[in-house]
């Protein structure tokens, strides 16, 4: 018998690790570019994917899925809107500072509401609706701080739009492990992530082999930072999958808000960015939409 919290702990195991996945990408991004520092989530993750997959066969004696027609729009998707979506947020986080950056993108929840409900069905209540306007009305808070502009709008519409397209990723990704029908949510998660991260890197080694194969070579060459982004992220979509598996993904994504503070949490010890008052508001907001989310959901 699963208990009912299981998603919740699932998204703030996530959001922990992608934050430091997202702290460490901004590092490689002046080294490598936009592309090479997106492409190494997925190039570095897919081995420890496959790591994962192998312990879930070995550990539960489940047999990998043979998936339906249905299963690939959904999970090409997931897969190539979250690398739409990285390589915005990257580009984003180069004008604009760590903390505003991810605020932008978690504007996200709403999108995710709208179109779970609209291609999955995932009906969101009216108290499930609350928590979500109040947890995005507090990065809304935070990232129109007095000075917040600096760079123009192009930083704004840009993480907006990282925020759109990591929404339909999560519901490309959530529709394809609902489409495996199988009793084991861990196997229908962990496949599809496998699934999803080969479609990524292999796409993207090509484009860059092709279009810039000197990035390519500096990937490999910055190995050992690259690999620990890769893990990061291979244990934050792992979470995030498993989560995906057993809530709505607007449910997930708004709980994800939490990232915000552990964003915080980054930016004053790597980056040396304070909090403003502004922006502490804007934190309780976020806490407060979480707290209703739960209360809501429970």
């Amino acid at each position: 018998m699963l208990t009912p919290w299981l998603w919740a702990i699932f998204t703030v195991i996530a959001a922990f690790f992608q934050t430091l996945r997202n702290a460490m990408q901004r590092e490689l991004a002046g080294s490598l570019g936009t592309v090479g520092a997106t492409h190494v989530r997925f190039l570095f993750g897919f081995p420890f994917a496959l790591i994962f997959l192998g312990a879930v066969m070995w550990l539960t004696g489940v047999p990998l899925p043979h998936p339906g027609v249905k299963f690939w729009p959904w999970v090409v998707d997931g897969a190539f809107a979250q690398v739409a979506a990285t390589a915005l947020m990257l580009v984003a986080m180069n004008e604009r500072s760590f903390v505003v950056t991810i605020a932008y993108l978690k504007t996200e929840p709403i999108q995710v509401a709208i179109f779970g409900l609209i291609f999955l069905g995932d009906a969101v209540s009216w108290p499930m609706m609350i928590a979500i306007l109040v947890a995005t009305a507090g990065v809304i808070v935070m990232s129109t701080k007095p000075g917040g502009m600096i760079g123009g709008v192009r930083p704004t519409l840009i993480g907006l739009a990282s925020g759109g397209m990591f929404a339909l990723s999560a519901i490309g990704f959530r529709g394809a492990i609902l489409d495996l029908h199988l009793p084991n949510f861990i196997m229908a998660a962990t496949f599809t992530l496998v699934i999803g991260l080969v479609m990524q890197a292999v796409v993207l080694s090509l484009y860059l082999w092709l279009r810039q194969p000197t990035v390519l070579i500096a990937i490999v060459r910055a190995w050992k930072p690259s690999l620990f982004a890769g893990l990061m992220g291979a244990l934050a979509s792992q979470f995030w999958f498993l989560a995906f598996a057993l809530a709505t993904a607007a449910s997930v994504r708004t709980l994800a808000l939490v990232e915000v503070l552990f964003a915080q949490l980054v930016a004053r010890l790597a980056f040396k960015q304070k909090t403003t008052a502004r922006e502490g508001i804007g934190m309780a907001f976020v806490v407060a939409g979480v707290v209703l989310l739960i209360v809501a959901t429970g």
